[in-house]
């Protein structure tokens, strides 16, 4: 039996839907190699450093030494560990409320959802008993409502005297630098004035050095403005 036309369009129509099919095929195949490289490019991009920046966008570090890592604190017999941002020694006004951004990316490792401020009695009662030195517990209640982050390296950074955390943030969500995670503050100070404390450590807080600790405070800033890309 001889072709009719009506052949020729089925067997059009039939090779069409092949080149096609070969053609999703080939396109399927190319999708999932640009899938794997970009997963690999993600983990690669993970692996490298990229580095820590000021928790308060636009801000400069602390120039005032009582505002400096390695500041005294006489009611405690001890040093503070991190830089104070402060209205007048930030480069940017610093007010009840306004954000906080992470210094790095990170995993979140403890968020103060459920921070109460101690009554007047109780905060005098713990400065008393802080007057010789503050345990880790302590050093918590004296820092206000926290959030610590946990860096690729190894280190914490230390967000306290919040307002409040970021909405919805979470112990063990993942945040990367810049992203918001809390309100500035004035919490653990009984009323004191509003400001930022942030300490980086190498390790667990207060139960490992904290970042530039026993460094001049000429040489701290010197090294500080290297860490946080300020140069």
């Amino acid at each position: 039996m001889g072709w009719k036309p009506g052949h020729y369009l089925l067997l059009a129509l039939l090779l069409y839907a092949l080149a096609v099919s070969l053609g999703f095929s080939v396109r399927g195949r190319q999708l999932a190699e640009l899938r794997q490289e970009a997963v690999l490019l993600r983990k690669r991009a993970g692996e490298v450093p990229e580095g820590y920046r000021l928790p308060l966008p636009g801000a400069c570090l602390p120039r005032r030494p009582e505002n400096l890592p390695n500041a005294p604190r006489a009611y405690r017999q001890g040093v503070s560990a991190g830089f104070v941002f402060r209205d007048g020694d930030a480069c940017v006004p610093v007010v009840r409320g306004m954000g906080v951004v992470a210094a790095a990316s990170g995993v979140v490792v403890k968020v103060d959802w459920d921070h109460r401020e101690p009554t007047r009695e109780g905060w005098e009662a713990l400065l008393e008993a802080v007057r010789e030195g503050a345990s880790p517990e302590q050093m918590d209640v004296l820092r206000g409502l926290e959030v610590w982050l946990r860096h690729p390296d190894g280190r914490t950074t230390v967000y306290a005297h919040l307002q409040a955390p970021y909405p919805g943030l979470a112990v063990g969500a993942r945040v990367h630098r810049g992203d918001p995670i809390g309100y500035l503050g004035s919490t653990g100070l009984l009323g004191g004035g509003p400001r930022l404390l942030l300490e980086v450590w190498e390790g667990e807080p207060d139960r490992s050095p904290f970042l530039f600790q026993g460094l001049p405070p000429e040489e701290l800033l010197r090294q500080a403005s290297a860490f946080f890309a300020l140069d």
